[in-house]
Formats: C-alpha cells, sequence, structure tokens
C-alpha cells in the first residue's frame, strides 16, 4: 500500500461516510459532483466540469508529454431504500449507496491526492467521475458531450467492490468479465372495466401474467445451453383495486448475455411472443428497449498490467485473472469500446451489492487507491 494513502486513511473514510448519507441517483449528483471537483481543485488538479450532465475530468499533467491514462470511478446511488441502522445511513428518503459507487469515488480522489503529489513522469491521468451508471446511461452521455475528444487515453480502468470475493483479494481477467445489458418495458394497452363482467373487458392483466411466464422460458427454449444467457423480470404493475379490470398493464426486465448475436435472438423472440400475445389478446403490446450497454471485454494487456498493480499492493498470490466473467453489467463497457482496458474487481466482505444492508468496507479505501496509484506508475514507466 502507498504509504501517504494509508496515512490520509482517515480522512478518506470521513469523506465516504459522507456521501454515503447524501446518496443522489442517477444525473442529480449535484452535490456530489460539487464535492469531487472542490476536492480535487484543492489537490491543484486541473477541472472540468458539465460533461454528461453531472459528470466531470480532472487531469494531472506528468513531467513529460505522453500518452493518458484514464481512470473512471462511479458516482450514482441506488433509488432503494436502506436498512443498515448506521450512524451515517441515508439522509435522503428511498436513495441509499448500495452498491458502494461512494466508495468508488473516494478511492479515485484518495489516488488523486497521491498522483497530484508524485505525478508520473511522462503523460497525463484523466480522471474521470461518471455519473449514472446505475441506469446504463451516464457513460454514453459523457461520450457523447465529448469526454475522449477532449480527453483522449491510450487505456482506461476502472474498480468496483463486490462481496462475491474475498476480503484482501481481486480478480481481473482478459476478455468478457461482465455481461452486456438490455433493459426492455412492456406496455400492455385493452379495456377494462368490472370484476364481475370479465367478458366486456379485453383484460390485459391477464396477458402481463401470461407473458411473464412465457418470457421466461425463452433462455431455456431459444439459446444454447453451453451460452450464458439470462432474462428476468423485475416489475410487473396493473391495477388499482380486486373488482376492476384494469385498462393497462406493463413488464420491465432485462436481458445479459455475452455475445451480441444471442442477444439479438434473445430480442427477436421477445418480440415475437409479444406479438403473437397481441394478436391472441386483443390487446396492443410495445416491447421498448430502454437502455443497453455491451458486454465489459478486458483487453489482455491491460487486465495483465492491472493484476500486476493488484499484485503489487495485495501481493501476487491474491490476485485471481482465471475467474469466471460475472453476469451483472456496467455501461463502462463503451469506455472499453473506445479504448483498451481493464475493469478489476476487489473483493469485500458483507451483503451483496443492491442488498438493503450493504455497505461499502472502508477499510477498503486506501487499498483501491493505492492499485490506481500503483497503476498509473506502472503504466507511465513502460510508456516512457
Amino acid at each position: 500500500m502507498l504509504q501517504d494513502i494509508a496515512d490520509f486513511a482517515p480522512t478518506l473514510r470521513a469523506w465516504r461516510r459522507d456521501l454515503h448519507a447524501h446518496p443522489e441517483t442517477a444525473f442529480e449528483e449535484v452535490r456530489t459532483s460539487a464535492f469531487v471537483a472542490e476536492t480535487l481543485a484543492s489537490f491543484g488538479v486541473e477541472v472540468h466540469r458539465g460533461l454528461g450532465g453531472t459528470g466531470l475530468v480532472g487531469v494531472i499533467k506528468g513531467a513529460q508529454d505522453g500518452p493518458a491514462i484514464g481512470l473512471r470511478a462511479d458516482m450514482d446511488a441506488l433509488p432503494m431504500a436502506e436498512e443498515t441502522g448506521l450512524d451515517y445511513r441515508s439522509t435522503a428518503a428511498g436513495r441509499f449507496h448500495g452498491c458502494g459507487h461512494d466508495g468508488h469515488t473516494v478511492m479515485l480522489l484518495g489516488a488523486a491526492r497521491h498522483l497530484a503529489a508524485n505525478p508520473p513522469p511522462r503523460g497525463k491521468v484523466h480522471l474521470i467521475f461518471q455519473p449514472a451508471e446505475e441506469i446504463g446511461q451516464g457513460a454514453r452521455r459523457m461520450i457523447a458531450d465529448g469526454l475522449f475528444e477532449r480527453f483522449p487515453c491510450a487505456e482506461v480502468y476502472a474498480l468496483h467492490t463486490i462481496p462475491l470475493y474475498d476480503e484482501g483479494t481481486a480478480a481481473v481477467r482478459p476478455g468478457a468479465t461482465l455481461s452486456g445489458t438490455t433493459v426492455f418495458d412492456i406496455r400492455i394497452e385493452g379495456v377494462g372495466g368490472h370484476g364481475a363482467a370479465p367478458h366486456t373487458t379485453t383484460d390485459p392483466l391477464q396477458v402481463a401474467a401470461r407473458l411473464a411466464s412465457e418470457i421466461s422460458s425463452i433462455v431455456g427454449r431459444h439459446v444454447d445451453p453451453l451460452t450464458p444467457a439470462v432474462i428476468s423480470l423485475g416489475k410487473l404493475s396493473a391495477g388499482t383495486a380486486a373488482n376492476i379490470i384494469p385498462a393497462a398493464a406493463e413488464l420491465s426486465g432485462t436481458i445479459r448475455t455475452y455475445d451480441p448475436a444471442t442477444e439479438a435472438r434473445i430480442l427477436d423472440r421477445l418480440e415475437a411472443i409479444c406479438a403473437g400475445f397481441a394478436l391472441m389478446s386483443g390487446c396492443r403490446i410495445d416491447c421498448t428497449r430502454i437502455a443497453n450497454c455491451p458486454p465489459c471485454l478486458n483487453d489482455p494487456r491491460a487486465a495483465a498490467a492491472a493484476a500486476m498493480a493488484a499484485g503489487t499492493v495485495l501481493g501476487e498470490g491474491n490476485v485471481h485473472t482465471d475467474l469466471k466473467p460475472l453476469p451483472f453489467s456496467d455501461d463502462f463497457a463503451l469506455m472499453l469500446a473506445e479504448w483498451p482496458g481493464a475493469y478489476i474487481f476487489l473483493g469485500q466482505p458483507g451483503a451483496m451489492c443492491h442488498h438493503p444492508t450493504f455497505d461499502f468496507d472502508d477499510r477498503l479505501l486506501p487499498v483501491g487507491a493505492s492499485i490506481l496509484g500503483r497503476l498509473v506508475a506502472q503504466q507511465s514507466r513502460a510508456a516512457a
């Protein structure tokens, strides 16, 4: 671990707990963004705001010209209630840092402080603080706002803690590391009426229930069993009372794969099923893709570089490079589609991400910051 970062750990913990107590959801990270900008400026870092709304980039210049390394942290919280009972729990109803983005933000700030005092001998560091990762739109918005035209990178990295792996370990693999995801919404419009006279209605709720069952069978019947794929429904809503047949119903879910062709096949079957139920029931059914991002594909050389940097902090034997890819997603994949790079996992104990009792482990703040700092120094030397 880098000593100056380790010595600064109590302040990092205070920052993280402050952000945890004041969570902000997608594209509403106003307080968080301002805190990051002010903190970077206090280190003497050049700050550029307004990319993707609340996103920002800090620039640290080395002594000589050279390629830039991008380091990305996500800043947004989840729209869910917290059940930790912590002294620093969320003060915002229905908003909660249940995925560790408060910790990711502070780890990058810790690395920024170290790198501002110890700039790379060659090139630049682009510190990318991204909004709206949880809805899969923040990276796209930053890129559309000219992120990489203004701040080109030779390589980009992101670090995420995850309770699936043991504390004191890291994981970074070449190739697919996270699945691609498509979020879909299905709206079913029928004719409502009295529950005692269903024959006078065109019941969208019955269609929604049958659709939910049929959709869940797509992967099992239309995808090669040896090809990883998941389709999950997370929302079914309809109606206001027990004796009223509603006029509309909605379903929402996600498709996750590592292969674009598999995703296309699932989407084709989803749309065909919706068209079939519309014809059979007389309801109007609209299936809309709300958001999507490709799989996270780690560049082999960048993954090896990230593993080496993590090994200098955790010990080489505590860094796994051969674990299976995970069926989660992250729109950092869009940045990896622009530049070679890698997505790094850092193990931590406790409840799983997105669980109401999840809390980032503050002991990891100096660890993650040190890995990012080591990575920049290592890659800068390699480029010299």
